[in-house]
Order: structure tokens, then C-alpha cells, then sequence
């Protein structure tokens, strides 16, 4: 298989391919431990399929019939969410933030992030302007199995606002009704 070999960014897997299927095949990936970006191109549409896809390790999931420029755009996206996640760091302006360590830099000035903390920003402005409710953060970040609740979400995001409030490159906007999304703030 062309994984093994290397060189493979990004995967693009039909759900409906002969022995493995797309859903097997990128659910065996991530098994692996193969991180390569990875979308779902299928003409299943119904939200248990594309649960099915999420669920095994999909990173996006386009239906049939496909726009040729949506999907390059959406590749285009996945290899940018790759980089950053490689990078393990993301900068914007006077605004870094480093997995390796948990920080939070403004202006030059270093803050050590608690670690959901950290995760909940790195998550938003991995996928900026991308709207993420207070339920996919709390599975994303807290676990499918934990106990905290929604408030647990709204009670970090407010902390990391207070943490924001010197950076004019990135925010925490709220969603009335939806949830969150970081934004880039472009002068």
C-alpha cells in the first residue's frame, strides 16, 4: 500500500471502494497511526454515513457529485490544517501559540496555558471561522466519556478570552444558538 511507502498528502478515499472500503480503509490508517489528512469523496449523504466517516478518522467529507473547485479548495484547506498540525504551533501576527510547551505568546509576552485551555484555543484557530458547538468541543476535548458539561466549555472559553484580550490578531467569537469559532482579525 502507497501509505507505507510514504509521500502520501492527503488521502482521498471513495466510501464505496472494492476490499477495503473507504470507511475501513481510514478508520486501518488511523490505527496505524497514519495522520495524513484524510476526506471522504462518496455519494453517501445521510448524516449516519457521514457519521460513519467522522467517526472512523475522516478529516472532511464531500458528496457526490463533486465540484471539482470545492474539492480543491477543501484539499487545499486539509493541507493547511496538516501544516499547522505538524508545525504544532500556530502564529498569526503577535500571536503564538506553542503545543510544545502550552504557551500562549502576545506581544512577546509568554503565558503557560492549562491544557484544555490550550487544546479549546488551538482547536478554534486550527479551523478558523469553522463553527464548533458546545458539544463537539466538550467530545473533542474533554472525551466522549467525561462527566463535564457544556458550562465546563463556556467557563474555558471565557478564560481564554481574558487570556486574548491584549492580541488584536485572533477572538473567541460566540454563535448565538450554535457555538464558537476563532477568527483571524486582518488589519
Amino acid at each position: 500500500m502507497a501509505l507505507y511507502q510514504g509521500g502520501v498528502d492527503p488521502l482521498i478515499a471513495d466510501v464505496m471502494m472494492p476490499t477495503p472500503d473507504g470507511f475501513t480503509m481510514v478508520k486501518e490508517m488511523r490505527a496505524a497511526g497514519f495522520e495524513q489528512p484524510a476526506l471522504m469523496l462518496t455519494a453517501k449523504t445521510t448524516i449516519t454515513d457521514k457519521t460513519i466517516g467522522f467517526t472512523s478518522g475522516a478529516d472532511d467529507y464531500l458528496t457526490k457529485p463533486v465540484d471539482l473547485a470545492e474539492l480543491k479548495l477543501r484539499v487545499a484547506a486539509l493541507l493547511r490544517r496538516a501544516k499547522i498540525n505538524s508545525a504544532r504551533q500556530i502564529t498569526t501576527g503577535q500571536t503564538i501559540l506553542n503545543e510544545e510547551n502550552f504557551t500562549l505568546t502576545i506581544n512577546g509576552h509568554s503565558t503557560t496555558l492549562a491544557k484544555k485551555e490550550f487544546l479549546l484555543l488551538f482547536t478554534l484557530l486550527s479551523y478558523p471561522n469553522k463553527i464548533f458547538t458546545q458539544a463537539q468541543l466538550l467530545d473533542q476535548i474533554w472525551g466522549i466519556d467525561s462527566a463535564s458539561t457544556e458550562d465546563t466549555v463556556k467557563t474555558h472559553v471565557s478564560k481564554v478570552r481574558k487570556l486574548l484580550k491584549d492580541s488584536n490578531d485572533v477572538k473567541i467569537t460566540t454563535i448565538r444558538g450554535l457555538g464558537y469559532k476563532g477568527e483571524i482579525c486582518h488589519d
